[in-house]
C-alpha cells in the first residue's frame, strides 16, 4: 500500500513543494491527513536550503497554506527505499531519478500527469512565469493522485 509520496522536481523551490503542501491540504480536508507522508525534493543542488519561491509562496498563502518552514533538498539515492512513490513533473525529472537511482525496479516513478491521464508535463514556473497555471495543473493532478491511491487502498 502507498503511503508516503515524495514529489520531485529541478529545484524544489517552486512545483514540487507546491504539489507537496496542496496534496496535504487534500489530504487534511478528506480526513487522510495522518495516513499518508508527503514530502519533496530536488534533483539538482541548486537550489539547496533556499525557500519556497514567492510567487509560490503568495500562491499557497493565498489559500491558507504555510510553507515558510520548508527549503529545498536533494534527492538521495537512500530515497529510494524510504519513499513508496515518487511524483515528478516533467521527463527531465523522471530522467535524472531513473539515473540516480540506477533505474526503477520497484516502478516507483511517475509523472503527475499520468495519474489523470492528461498529456505532458508541468512546465516549471521559474522559467515560464505561468506561476498561476502551474499551481491549477498540480492541483488537478494531485486530486486525481489523491483518488487514485484511495481507491488502491479499496483494492488492497
Amino acid at each position: 500500500m502507498i503511503s508516503r509520496i515524495l514529489f520531485v522536481c529541478h529545484g524544489n523551490i517552486c512545483r514540487s513543494p507546491m504539489a507537496e503542501f496542496i496534496l496535504k491540504e487534500l489530504l487534511r480536508e478528506r480526513g487522510f491527513e495522518s495516513e499518508f507522508e508527503v514530502a519533496s525534493a530536488a534533483t539538482s543542488a541548486e537550489e539547496l536550503g533556499n525557500g519556497v519561491y514567492p510567487p509560490v509562496r503568495r500562491l499557497l498563502e493565498a489559500r491558507g497554506i504555510d510553507c515558510s518552514g520548508k527549503r529545498a533538498r536533494r534527492l538521495t539515492p537512500a530515497d529510494y527505499g524510504r519513499w513508496d512513490l515518487f511524483v515528478g513533473m516533467d521527463q527531465a525529472n523522471l530522467r535524472n531519478m531513473r539515473r540516480l537511482f540506477d533505474g526503477d525496479p520497484a516502478g516507483k516513478v511517475r509523472l503527475l500527469h499520468e495519474f489523470g491521464g492528461i498529456p505532458g508535463e508541468v512546465e516549471d514556473p521559474w522559467y515560464t512565469g505561468e506561476f498561476k497555471r502551474a499551481e491549477e495543473e498540480i492541483r488537478a493532478g494531485c486530486s486525481r493522485l489523491l483518488d487514485w491511491l484511495l481507491d488502491g487502498r479499496k483494492n488492497a
